[in-house]
C-alpha cells in the first residue's frame, strides 16, 4: 500500500486544500478508504487525522471498507417502495447472503439500499454497476444477480 501512496501522493503538492483530491485518487487506487491510508492522507496534506476522518464519513462516495467488484442498488424511494421493493430487497439479501451496506465474503458484490435512482416508470428497479433493470419481483431479481456468475459464497466481508 505504501507504493501506492506514494504513486498518489505525487500528483499532489500535499496541501490542505488537497484533502478531498487526495482522498478520491487514494480510494480510486486502493478501492476503499482503509485507516492507514487516511492517517498517510493526513500527513501528507498536514491536517489533523481527525478530519480526514471526518471527511471520509461524512462524503457518501467515499468507503472505509472493501467493496465488491460488483455494487447492487435497490430504490427504496415512494414508486419503488408501493410497488414492491421490499420483497426485492428480501430476495436480494438473501441471494447474496448480506445485509444493507455489505460486502459478501468474496467480494464479488456489495448491496446498497438508496433513497431514489430516477427510473421510477420502472419501478421497483435496481441497478448492478451502470445496468439498470426495472419492473422487478423476486424471482426475476435473483435471475438478474445470478446472471452476473455464480453466486457467492455468502456472508459479510
Amino acid at each position: 500500500m505504501e507504493e501506492q501512496l506514494k504513486t498518489v501522493f505525487a500528483s499532489f503538492k500535499g496541501e490542505k486544500n488537497e484533502l478531498i483530491p487526495v482522498l478520491q485518487d487514494v480510494q480510486e487506487e486502493l478501492g476503499y478508504l482503509p485507516e492507514e491510508a487516511m492517517k498517510a492522507v493526513a500527513r501528507f496534506v498536514r491536517v489533523p487525522e481527525s478530519k480526514v476522518f471526518g471527511v471520509a464519513t461524512f462524503y457518501a462516495r467515499f468507503h472505509l471498507k472493501p467493496r465488491g467488484r460488483h455494487i447492487v442498488r435497490l430504490c427504496c424511494g415512494t414508486a419503488c417502495h408501493v410497488r414492491g421493493a421490499k420483497k426485492v430487497a428480501d430476495k436480494v439479501k438473501d441471494v447474496l447472503k448480506v445485509g444493507v451496506g455489505e460486502t459478501t465474503v468474496d467480494q464479488k458484490y456489495t448491496y446498497e439500499e438508496v433513497a431514489c435512482i430516477g427510473a421510477c416508470g420502472l419501478a421497483p428497479v435496481m441497478t448492478i454497476d451502470e445496468k439498470t433493470f426495472g419492473k422487478l419481483d423476486p424471482d426475476k431479481t435473483k435471475g438478474i444477480i445470478e446472471s452476473f456468475g455464480t453466486e457467492p459464497e455468502g456472508g459479510q466481508a
